[in-house]
């Protein structure tokens, strides 16, 4: 390759990065003087790269928004990050588009890695375990999400097609507050302005979404993570169970995170000692509750269960269990 097309190349990785570079300070990056700066400008726009001249005493180049993406100069490290950050999304799941994009933008980096280079990613991902299997299928729409965070962002409602758990189809309005990654998945939180209620709903079971004319106001002061957590928390299912445990709320968060359950501490007691742990009041739902006698049981803090009687029942029978092990030779 040439001297001056490398130049060339080096002053786009340069104005990639950011900002506005003046003509001196590219001068002196790329060792040249500033009408071979401008000559090396007018190959980049040659080239269908928007470089954006800026007029004044700060003045300079910059990159402007262009109609396409512009070629992208990667440092090794920068090329190593963007192909691990790849080979983890695909494993791990949450993506925001098909899984071919994350493919097909994988092998084309790839192809271009110098062989060095090449070798020590293998090196990487040969020695790379993960924890969790590989991400089903549920991911979003891209053009659904892009939908959905523009109106976020402008506060426009919109319209979605939403297939929920029991595999019923529905159209409804929805105002939506915010976009929130949890476990693998993407939900939208907002609210349904035709019955007045606040609703979250997963990405991937939207099938269509269509922006609304109109806009509306978000509440002050609100958290969309927080709102998607609570929501988790106090979804609809089988059992209601609700329980006073004396512990801190870090002992009990550890293993009831705010996804699961609700916590209240009720007022102190007039002759309460405060060196004594609180009384927290904890509420949740469950499908089943086989998974709740271990986790009382690992907390080992108090606790009451005050409903359902099924779960007084489960704990202690696994306490007859945990008790009858220990007593074999």
């Amino acid at each position: 390759m040439s001297r001056p097309t490398v130049r060339v190349l080096t002053l786009l990785e340069l104005l990639q990065s950011g900002g506005i570079r003046t003509v001196a300070e590219l001068a002196d990056r790329l060792d040249v003087d500033g009408r071979t700066v401008r000559r090396y400008v007018n190959h980049l726009l040659d080239l269908d790269v928007p470089v954006e001249a800026v007029r004044g005493r700060y003045g300079g180049y910059r990159l402007a928004p262009g109609y396409r993406l512009p070629p992208l100069m990667l440092g090794d490290d920068e090329a190593l990050a963007v192909l691990l950050g790849l080979a983890a999304v695909r494993r791990t799941g949450p993506m925001t588009t098909a899984d071919t994009a994350a493919e097909t933008a994988a092998a084309k980096i790839r192809r271009v890695l110098p062989e060095r280079l090449a070798h020590r990613l293998d090196t990487v991902l040969e020695s790379l375990a993960f924890t969790a299997p590989p991400g089903g299928s549920a991911h979003p729409d891209a053009e659904v999400l892009l939908t959905v965070a523009d109106a976020v962002r402008h506060r426009r409602p919109i319209s979605i097609a939403y297939t929920d758990r029991a595999d019923r189809r529905s159209e409804r309005p929805l105002h939506a507050y915010g976009i929130v990654a949890h476990a693998g998945r993407w939900y939208v939180t907002g609210t349904d302005p035709e019955i007045g209620e606040d609703r979250t709903f997963r990405l991937d079971r939207i099938a269509a979404a269509r922006t609304l004319p109109g806009s509306f106001e978000a509440p002050a002061g609100l958290d969309p993570a927080q709102r998607v957590l609570s929501g988790f928390a106090t979804a609809e299912y089988r059992y209601e169970v609700t329980l006073h445990i004396q512990a801190t709320v870090e002992q009990i968060r550890a293993h009831l995170p705010a996804s699961v359950a609700t916590l209240a501490e009720p007022a102190p007691a007039a002759d309460a000692d405060p060196a004594t742990e609180p009384w927290q009041h904890v509420e949740l739902r469950a499908e089943n509750l086989d998974w709740l006698p271990p986790l009382l049981a690992a907390l080992d803090r108090p606790f009451v269960i005050e409903r359902p009687d099924e779960l007084r029942n489960l704990v202690t029978a696994f306490a007859d269990r945990l008790a009858s092990y220990a007593r074999r030779a």
